[in-house]
């Protein structure tokens, strides 16, 4: 994984702990990579710790990945190389589930997993920039990758568009309401950007942000990619062809929700400190679909629907809509308990948004029966440490009363 100095000095701090080959370690440090190079030369496996995590989800995520060592020292050292150990199956990553959607998860992933998905994603220009935390997979995803580049990573502990827009990156590694907010940053500044690529990953991006960012960057070229923490890199959409699987990973369809047998998927999962290994094929739920093109069309997790009057609203692709009205920075539809409907559609908005043109997005491009009926405006929406709407949080809140929220005028 393109180790330095640093991660060699690391790799003997740790190894003068015990660490070694098939070892697990916590880091809770703010500076992840040389931690976690250093780990993978001596052939053990990273749990990043995620700060905003809740005292019970750190012990719980904790219990079930049963480090060997926790590891909160300063920044190691600069030292002499060392030899690596273990080979393309050795396991190297614990990554967690995002908690978008429920309680994290600890997974296990091989290097080989990993390695063909930067094949996959291909090689790209630097310096890459990372705009947010390294405990989110999505973000050390690209941070390797960038190293795996051979180019210079620059970080950002967390989003911040006008920072983002200000560095010299030629690569970005962001989720569709970061394009947004940068889009709108480059928009009001004018002027070009050395940004030549732009990986979106995360959720859905929809037809209008792909038009705003041709017009905004039109030198630049935008990579989408889905994919989950389970399974990296699925399919990759580049230009105006649509999602295409990536060579190697297999699909089924099974009742609409999509099953995937791939070479770059999760070894398994770690329950109480034990592996259990993923099956040949697997799924995380996600609702799916090909249009007439063989193109992959996301519908959305199965999770995430809302259940309203007898029909299953997808939430994603109504939010992927709402996205494109005027003010909105980000937004979240879940469902209110209803006595009568079972759960009224219920839009939670982030930004200057105005009610009438909101509706009147809905009116033109959502169906009567999915549209929201209740619109609440928060300062910020809750996000996971990849800055993807929390949305089990966001639900759990509206059935409590608890969100800090207030109707959308």
């Amino acid at each position: 994984m393109v180790p330095d100095e640093r991660a060699y000095g690391a790799a003997r701090w740790l190894a003068g702990r015990g660490i070694g080959e098939g070892s697990r370690v916590a880091l809770d440090v703010p500076d992840v990579l040389p931690w976690f190079l250093g780990a993978d030369l001596l052939g053990a496996a990273s749990l990043v710790i995620e700060p905003s995590w809740t005292p019970t989800e750190r012990a719980a995520v904790l219990a079930d990945a049963r480090p060997d060592l926790v590891v909160t020292a300063p920044a190691p050292a600069p030292a002499e190389p060392v030899e690596a150990a273990g080979d393309g199956e050795t396991f190297f990553y614990l990554p967690t589930t995002s908690g978008s959607s429920g309680s994290p998860k600890v997974l296990v992933r091989t290097r080989d997993s990993w390695l063909r998905s930067f094949a996959a994603l291909g090689p790209l220009p630097g310096p890459v920039l990372i705009p947010g935390p390294l405990s989110s997979s999505l973000f050390l995803f690209g941070a390797l990758h960038g190293r795996w580049c051979g180019r210079s990573v620059i970080t950002l502990p967390r989003w911040d568009a006008e920072a983002a827009a200000r560095t010299e990156a030629a690569t970005v590694h962001l989720v569709p309401a970061m394009l947004s907010t940068l889009l709108s940053v480059l928009e009001r500044r004018g002027g070009s950007s050395g940004l030549r690529t732009v990986v979106c990953g995360g959720a859905h991006l929809g037809d209008e942000v792909r038009a705003r960012f041709a017009r905004v960057l039109p030198e630049a070229e935008l990579i989408e990619y889905y994919g989950s923490a389970e399974h990296s890199l699925i399919a990759i959409r580049r230009g105006a062809g649509g999602l295409r699987p990536v060579p190697g990973v297999e699909l089924d369809v099974r009742d609409g929700v999509l099953w995937v047998r791939s070479p770059l998927a999760y070894a398994g999962q770690l329950r109480d400190g034990d592996l259990r290994a993923a099956g040949d094929w697997s799924t995380v739920g996600d609702l799916v679909e090909f249009d007439a093109s063989g193109a992959l069309v996301v519908r959305g997790r199965a999770g995430a629907t809302v259940s309203s009057g007898g029909r299953l609203v997808p939430a994603e692709e109504v939010e992927a809509v709402l996205r494109s009205a005027p003010g909105v920075v980000d937004v979240l539809v879940s469902g209110t308990p209803h006595p009568r409907l079972g759960e009224l559609v219920t839009a939670v908005v982030e930004g200057p948004a105005r009610l009438r043109e909101l509706r009147a997005v809905a009116r033109e491009r959502i169906a009567p029966a999915n549209r929201p009926r209740r619109w609440l405006l928060v300062k910020e929406l809750p996000r996971t440490a990849s800055g993807k709407p929390a949305r089990a949080l966001v639900a759990a809140r509206l059935a409590e009363g608890t969100l800090p929220a207030e109707p959308l005028t």
